[in-house]
């Protein structure tokens, strides 16, 4: 067995865990659980440095758990949130559940009959036929008032100047989630709770719940909440969250997200997201830093990251959709990118749309650069950019006698108009 609490340290994971853990977790094989918010159907970036402590726990001899909070996902969180969460019903959780099994299966093993197999629990199932009577009298009585109003995650909800304040339902979400940590004690023999460093108030209440009731000890570990350079929040771009499931954020976007990082935070990125070991990112690191501008750094962070979560076929057609914007490529290699992929590479680029009725007997250069689209000012600057041979059409030189038509629209609906190296312009047709 590796030491867990070594691999963590060398790669910035560890923000905190309490005396013993390291020592506890030499003597043999242990089982250390995350917890997981089911609110989506997939999990995003920000889920990834929990993905990776798991992920990194089973390689190192242990037995990793992941909880999907079903029943805590009803009830809202109150770390570091300004509002409840929305309550979803049992049929949508359990979807929500499903999918995201199947995306820490490609970090995670479930299926072999090894010793630290991973499992999948929901602790839904357990919660689900507790009364409250039975909770507040067998679980209530052991934890004070004064004990979970000194929780920070609290005291900052009830301090903060919101009119919303905090409901019941949250401000008991500590005590369900210590719950769970006595249940898999109990039950699983789950000794270890990790997750972020905002979530050590309701870790340790989990400790005490198996102190005082389970009559044994367990141990937290925490990871730093991971930021940016700039300060800006990880795992958000304009579009919102960095999603792992590629209909939400397409393997384009995805490895585009790692590719745009900056030199500190890729070289901090590549220790916590991926499974190089410390002589290869050394390696990285030095041969980054002697030529910055080749962003080997990036490139290796957004392959390794990538094929981890999309695979290595999307992680090519990442690269090869990467390199239709900065690198030569044909009309095949347009056609070659799926609808999304396509309107991903070319988001933000002007665009126009021209009805099919209009289109039907094909549509002129002229037509298609300046009087139909306004892509150019006037004709007479369309007449001149084909003169100086500056114009192309899905990648490809055209003359002034060239015809758009059926043939060149890529997903039935779109022709890509560029001048020069750099101005695009997209033709819709509908």
């Amino acid at each position: 067995m590796k030491n867990f609490i070594e691999e963590l340290q060398w790669r910035g994971m560890l923000h905190d865990s309490m005396p013993g853990t390291e020592e506890h977790l030499l003597e043999e094989m242990r089982s250390a659980y995350v917890g997981f918010d089911p609110t989506a159907d997939s999990l995003h970036i920000g889920n990834l440095v929990p993905i990776m402590l798991l992920a990194h726990y089973q390689r190192c001899g242990h037995r990793p758990i992941a909880l999907v909070g079903g029943a805590t996902g009803m009830i809202g969180d109150p770390s570091g949130k300004s509002s409840e969460r929305n309550l979803l019903d049992e049929k949508t959780l359990r979807h929500n559940q499903k999918c995201v099994k199947a995306q820490l299966g490609h970090f995670l093993d479930f299926t072999s009959d090894a010793d630290n197999a991973a499992i999948l629990v929901n602790n839904y199932d357990w919660m689900k036929d507790i009364s409250f009577l039975e909770f507040i009298r067998d679980v209530g009585k052991h934890i004070t008032v004064n004990y979970m109003m000194a929780k920070d995650s609290v005291k900052n909800r009830i301090g903060a100047e919101s009119k919303e304040g905090m409901s019941f339902t949250e401000f008991t979400y500590q005590m369900v989630q210590g719950y769970d940590f006595l249940h898999l004690f109990r039950e699983n023999a789950t000794t270890i709770q990790m997750g972020g460093s905002d979530q050590w108030g309701n870790i340790t209440t989990g400790t005490e719940l198996i102190r005082r009731i389970g009559g044994g000890k367990g141990y937290a570990i925490t990871c730093p909440l991971i930021t940016k350079s700039d300060g800006s929040k990880f795992g958000k771009s304009e579009g919102g969250n960095v999603w792992l499931d590629a209909k939400r954020t397409s393997a384009y976007k995805f490895y585009q997200y790692w590719l745009n990082t900056s030199d500190e935070d890729a070289e901090k990125y590549i220790k916590i997201f991926t499974f190089l070991d410390r002589e290869t990112i050394d390696a990285l690191v030095v041969e980054h830093k002697e030529a910055p501008h080749t962003r080997i750094l990036q490139k290796r962070l957004g392959e390794e990251v990538t094929v981890l979560v999309h695979g290595k076929e999307e992680y090519e057609k990442a690269i090869a959709a990467s390199n239709i914007l900065f690198g030569k490529s044909t009309a095949d290699d347009l056609k070659s990118l799926d609808e999304q992929t396509f309107l991903d590479v070319f988001d933000g680029v002007p665009q126009a749309t021209i009805s099919t009725d209009e289109f039907s007997e094909g549509l002129d250069m002229i037509g298609a650069l300046s009087a139909k689209t306004n892509f150019l000012k006037s004709n007479g600057d369309a007449r001149r950019a084909l003169k100086e041979n500056a114009i192309s059409v899905n990648k490809e030189k055209v003359k002034d006698d060239f015809v758009i038509t059926d043939d060149d629209l890529i997903a039935n609906k779109y022709v890509l108009l560029q001048r020069g190296k750099k101005s695009y312009f997209l033709l819709i047709v509908e």
